[in-house]
């Protein structure tokens, strides 16, 4: 009798104990299938973070945090015309992440960047729009142009230009003169993949030639502000002498009174744009007239774009003006 009340007991605290058991426990085990999601383990590959260039402001004075990709959409938006062909585009892409790759490498050189990669000041820096500006630029034709840019970028995201495992210097220029310019004849060093090339097809490029009039109390007034002591004399039309020029065009050296200038130098002094110019004297003005848009050194876009319509690709395009150079992915 006493063993079956000790028997009856135990039952019934059997089934007391059973809604104390984590349901978990007690359900059958399901297998893990290629859908579920397992466990963060050593051997799992976290999301990949998403890189962003850090690019001041030069309005605000804010940092912006802008991923790599908004960001080369913006800067090709800024620098080439969105009607260029697609390979054209394509080239300006590379040349763009190239140019902000090296500039993120020297910006801890640059206090006045504030701990930014680099600035969005196009006197300074590569151009860039935000996507708010590229709706402000663009208008109607938002969507297409943006997703025109987009296609372009996504087709070489991950691609930039090096010279012996460096980024290069991705100089670029609207048009040239009909010949790119070297880096040492505008810069004064010697760059590997920075000499000059034949771009005839330039010559074509709308506004290619403009013409600028100055009175030669406009030119005194600018000359002599610019360099102490210049003195010009009394003979107005000989104020400048015969141009030293390279075999692109660009003026190397013109006296201006008692001082030497470069063409470089006369290019900032009065607004011009390009150094390959001439100038004359005539009903009492001087007459600069340019060839060309911009310093003349590496791609020209005008040309990159020539190319391209005739059937290059864009890494045709960047091998020709940057030759010795090799494109690679990071």
């Amino acid at each position: 009798m006493k063993k079956k009340f000790f028997c009856y007991l135990f039952l019934c605290l059997i089934l007391t104990a059973l809604p104390l058991i984590p349901a978990k426990l007690l359900a059958p085990q399901q297998p893990i299938s290629a859908e579920s999601n397992p466990p963060v383990t050593a051997e799992t590959n976290p999301p990949e973070q998403e890189i962003c260039y850090h690019v001041l402001d030069s309005d605000s004075g804010d940092i912006l945090e802008v991923p790599v990709r908004d960001y080369l959409i913006g800067a090709v938006g800024a620098e080439m015309p969105v009607s260029f062909e697609q390979e054209a585009l394509k080239a300006q892409a590379v040349a763009a992440h190239t140019y902000a790759e090296r500039q993120a490498e020297l910006s801890d050189r640059r206090p006045e960047l504030k701990g930014a990669d680099f600035s969005d000041d196009a006197s300074q820096y590569q151009a860039f729009y935000t996507t708010e500006e590229l709706q402000k630029l663009f208008g109607d034709q938002f969507q297409e142009n943006y997703q025109k840019l987009a296609q372009a970028v996504d087709a070489v995201l991950h691609e930039i230009i090096f010279y012996q495992d460096e980024p290069i210097i991705a100089a670029f220029h609207a048009m040239s003169g009909g010949m790119t310019e070297s880096a040492k004849n505008v810069w004064g060093s010697e760059i590997a993949y920075l000499q000059s090339v034949d771009s005839s097809q330039d010559k074509s490029a709308p506004q290619f030639e403009q013409s600028v009039s100055f009175t030669p109390d406009e030119v005194k007034t600018m000359l002599t502000a610019s360099r102490e002591g210049l003195f010009l004399g009394t003979d107005t039309e000989h104020w400048f002498g015969e141009p030293l020029c390279s075999d692109a065009g660009t003026v190397l050296q013109i006296a201006a009174g008692t001082s030497i200038f470069t063409g470089q130098e006369l290019r900032t002094i009065f607004g011009l744009r390009s150094a390959v110019f001439t100038v004359r004297y005539q009903d009492q003005k001087f007459v600069f007239t340019t060839h060309g848009y911009g310093h003349d050194v590496g791609m020209s876009q005008y040309g990159a774009n020539a190319m391209a319509a005739k059937g290059a690709d864009y890494r045709q395009i960047l091998a020709y003006y940057y030759p010795n150079t090799e494109i690679k992915k990071i």
